[in-house]
C-alpha cells in the first residue's frame, strides 16, 4: 500500500477520494431520506452541457461543469416549488435537456476529445494537483456548511411540514441542500465520471440504513462504507488494471450485497 502511494497519480486520487467519499456519503444520507436518489444522477448527466461548453470555449470543464450543475440544481429546485410538475419528471427533463445539448455541442467539435472521456467514466490519471485542490477545498467548505445546519438539514428531510412550523425557513434550507449536493455530485465526476458518481451517493447510504440504529450512526455508517468502497476499489483497479470510477461503484455494490446478507443472518438468529 506504501509503495503504492509513492506514486503522484496514485496520491492525487487518493487525497481527493479521501474528501470526496465523505462528503457525498453525508449528502446521499440526506438524499435518501428525502427519496430524491435520482437528483444526483441527474445533475451529474446534465453537466455534460457544461462539459461541452467548455470544450468549444477552449477553457478547463471541470468549471463549466460546475457552472452549469450549480444552474440546473437551482432551476431543479425553482421548477419543484413554483410548478406542479412533480419532482421526478422535473429532474427527467433537465437529465435530457442538459444531455442532449452536451452532445449536440460536442458533436460540432470534430475529433476525440479526452477531457470528455475522462468526465463519462471517470480517470484517476485525469485529476490535476490543480483538481485536488479545488476538490480538498470545496469539499471541506461544503462539509463545514452541512456540519452548521445539520438540525436543520435533519428536520427538513424527515418533516419540511414540522421544520416550518419550528420556524426554519425550509425554502432556503433546500435551496442551500440542492446547492450544495449539485456542487459536490460535479466534484464527484472528476474520480468517478458522469455515469457512475450517483452510485457513490446511494449505495453506502442504502448499505448503511441495513446496520443504523440512528440518523447519526446512519450517517457514520454511511461515510465508513463510501471510505471502504473508495479504498478498496481504488487499489482493485491499479492491482488489476480496472477503470477506477467502475472498480469503485463495483466494490461499494459488493460490500451492499455482503452487508445485506450478513444482516439477514443476524436477524434469523
Amino acid at each position: 500500500m506504501f509503495e503504492l502511494l509513492q506514486l503522484e497519480f496514485m496520491q492525487r486520487a487518493f487525497i481527493a477520494g479521501l474528501v470526496l467519499a465523505p462528503l457525498l456519503a453525508v449528502l446521499g444520507s440526506f438524499v435518501t431520506l428525502r427519496k430524491m436518489s435520482f437528483f444526483a444522477d441527474g445533475i451529474a448527466h446534465a453537466s455534460l452541457l457544461g462539459v461541452a461548453i467548455s470544450i468549444i470555449a477552449g477553457i478547463a470543464p471541470f468549471g463549466g461543469a460546475l457552472i452549469i450543475g450549480i444552474i440546473f440544481g437551482i432551476l431543479i429546485f425553482l421548477l419543484e416549488r413554483y410548478t406542479s410538475v412533480t419532482s421526478d419528471a422535473v429532474i427527467g427533463i433537465i437529465f435530457t435537456t442538459g444531455l442532449a445539448l452536451g452532445i449536440v455541442l460536442i458533436s460540432l467539435q470534430p475529433g476525440y476529445q479526452p477531457d470528455l472521456i475522462s468526465f463519462l467514466f471517470g480517470n484517476i490519471l485525469a485529476i490535476t494537483w490543480g483538481s485536488v485542490r479545488t476538490i480538498v477545498v470545496l469539499s471541506i467548505g461544503i462539509l463545514l456548511i452541512i456540519f452548521l445546519m445539520f438540525k436543520k438539514l435533519t428536520l427538513t428531510s424527515l418533516s419540511e411540514e414540522l421544520a416550518w412550523t419550528s420556524g426554519i425557513s425550509t425554502m432556503y434550507v433546500n435551496l442551500i441542500f440542492y446547492i450544495l449536493l449539485s456542487v459536490s455530485v460535479v466534484l464527484g465526476v472528476k474520480l468517478l465520471g458522469i455515469i457512475l458518481v450517483s452510485a457513490l451517493v446511494i449505495t453506502p447510504p442504502v448499505t448503511a440504513k441495513l446496520v443504523i440504529t440512528s440518523f447519526k450512526s446512519y450517517v457514520i455508517w454511511s461515510v465508513i462504507f463510501s471510505l471502504m468502497a473508495f479504498i478498496g476499489g481504488l487499489f482493485a483497479s491499479y492491482y488489476f488494471d480496472l477503470p477506477s470510477g467502475a472498480s469503485i461503484v463495483l466494490m461499494a455494490t459488493s460490500i451492499f450485497i455482503l452487508t445485506m446478507f450478513y444482516s439477514r443472518f443476524l436477524k434469523s438468529k
